[in-house]
C-alpha cells in the first residue's frame, strides 16, 4: 500500500518552509509567495502525487471550507448558471460547495437549513428571501454569514447581487412603444418576490413615462412562478382586454403565454407581441424566438461567491452592499409592429 505525501514531505522537496508550502498550494494565498517559489512548490506537490487533506485543514482554521447555497426551485433554468458561476470560485478558493432546493416550501427550507448547519458551513448564499417575511434573513444568519442572491435582501443588512431589473422593464417598454403598442400587458411576478415587485414597478414607471394611463386590467400578478401560471394569465388577459402585446415575468412563464397562442392558433408577433426575462437558453429555440431580456446569471452566481469569500476573509470589514448587473434586450422573433390601430 503506498503512503500518502504529507505537505512536509512537500516543502522539503521544494526547499522551503511547510508553511510556504501551504501558501502556495492555497488558490487564495498562493500570491504571497514568489512566482519561483510557487513553481518549485507545484513542481514538488505533482512529483510526490501529493493531495492537500481538507479535514486537517478545516480542523487548523476551525472552518468547514463549506459554503451553503440555498436554491427555491432548481427545475427553474437560470439557476444551472448561476450554480455554475458559484461554483467555478468556491472551487478554485478550495471550497466544497452544498447545494439544497427548497421547492419554495418554508417548512422544507427549515430543514434544509438544519441541514447545512449541521455540516457547520461557513457562509451562506441565498436565493429565496421573500419580501414581507418577518423574519427578514436572521433564520440563515444564525447559521452562518450571508449573501443575498437575484432577490433583494430584505432588511437590507446582507451583501447581495441583484439584476437592474427597472433599466430591463424599460427596455421592454420602449422597445414594444417604438414598435407602435400602447395596450401592452404585464404578468407580474409574485408580490412576496422582490423581483416581481421590482419589474411590475419598472414597467409602470416606463409606461407612464411614454404618457400611457395606468390600467389595472392589463397587470395580471400570479403567485407561483411556472408556465402553468403563465398560461393562465395569458386567458385572462386574452379574454378580458384588448392587449397588443403581452410581457412575461420571466422566460418560463412567458413560455405559457407562448402555449396559449398557439392553442388558439393567434400568430405572434402578427397579432400579439410577446416578451419574455432572463434569457434562458431555450428562449431563441422557441417558435417564435422569444424577445427577451439577457442577465448574465453565471456571472451574478461568480459574484455572489466572491462577496462571500471576503467576508469570510475579513468578517470586520465586510458591509453590506448592493452589486446590480446591468442587463441588455435581445430582439428576436416574438414582437413585431402593432397592427391595431390605437383609437
Amino acid at each position: 500500500m503506498s503512503v500518502r505525501s504529507r505537505l512536509a514531505d512537500v516543502a522539503k522537496l521544494a526547499d522551503v518552509h511547510p508553511a510556504t508550502a501551504s501558501r502556495a498550494l492555497n488558490e487564495r494565498t498562493r500570491h504571497l509567495v514568489s512566482a519561483e517559489t510557487l513553481e518549485r512548490v507545484l513542481a514538488a506537490a505533482d512529483e510526490l502525487h501529493y493531495l492537500p487533506n481538507p479535514m486537517a485543514r478545516s480542523l487548523a482554521s476551525s472552518r468547514s471550507n463549506t459554503i451553503g447555497v440555498v436554491i427555491g426551485d432548481l427545475t427553474v433554468p437560470l439557476f444551472a448558471h448561476l450554480l455554475r458561476g458559484i461554483d467555478e470560485v468556491t472551487t478554485a478558493a478550495g471550497y466544497a460547495t452544498l447545494f439544497v432546493d427548497t421547492h419554495n416550501d418554508p417548512a422544507r427550507e427549515l430543514a434544509q437549513l438544519r441541514t447545512l448547519e449541521a455540516r457547520h458551513v461557513d457562509g451562506l448564499i441565498v436565493t429565496t428571501s421573500v419580501v414581507g417575511d418577518p423574519d427578514g434573513t436572521a433564520r440563515f444568519a444564525k447559521v452562518a454569514p450571508v449573501v443575498n442572491l437575484l432577490r433583494a435582501c430584505p432588511n437590507g443588512e446582507n451583501p447581495e447581487v441583484i439584476s437592474n431589473d427597472d433599466r430591463g422593464m424599460r427596455l421592454i417598454v420602449d422597445h414594444l412603444v417604438g414598435l407602435g403598442h400602447t395596450r401592452i400587458a404585464h404578468i407580474a411576478g409574485p408580490a412576496t418576490v422582490s423581483t416581481g415587485v421590482a419589474r411590475r414597478r419598472g414597467y409602470r414607471n416606463a409606461m407612464t413615462d411614454h404618457g400611457l394611463p395606468e390600467d389595472d386590467s392589463l397587470v395580471v400578478t400570479i403567485d407561483r412562478i411556472d408556465a402553468e401560471q403563465g398560461r393562465a394569465a395569458a386567458i385572462h388577459l386574452l379574454d378580458t382586454t384588448d392587449c397588443t402585446a403581452i410581457v412575461g415575468f420571466n422566460d418560463l412563464v412567458t413560455f405559457g403565454v407562448l402555449k396559449e397562442l398557439r392553442s388558439r392558433k393567434i400568430p405572434c408577433p402578427e397579432q400579439i407581441s410577446v416578451v419574455g426575462y432572463s434569457d434562458v437558453p431555450s428562449a431563441e429555440l422557441m417558435s417564435p424566438a422569444l424577445t427577451t431580456v439577457a442577465v448574465d446569471h453565471h456571472a451574478m452566481g461568480a459574484e455572489a461567491a466572491r462577496l462571500m469569500l471576503g467576508i469570510l476573509d475579513d468578517p470586520a470589514g465586510a458591509a453590506a452592499r448592493s452589486v446590480q448587473f446591468p442587463v441588455e434586450l435581445v430582439v428576436r422573433e416574438s414582437t413585431g409592429p402593432c397592427r391595431v390601430m390605437s383609437s
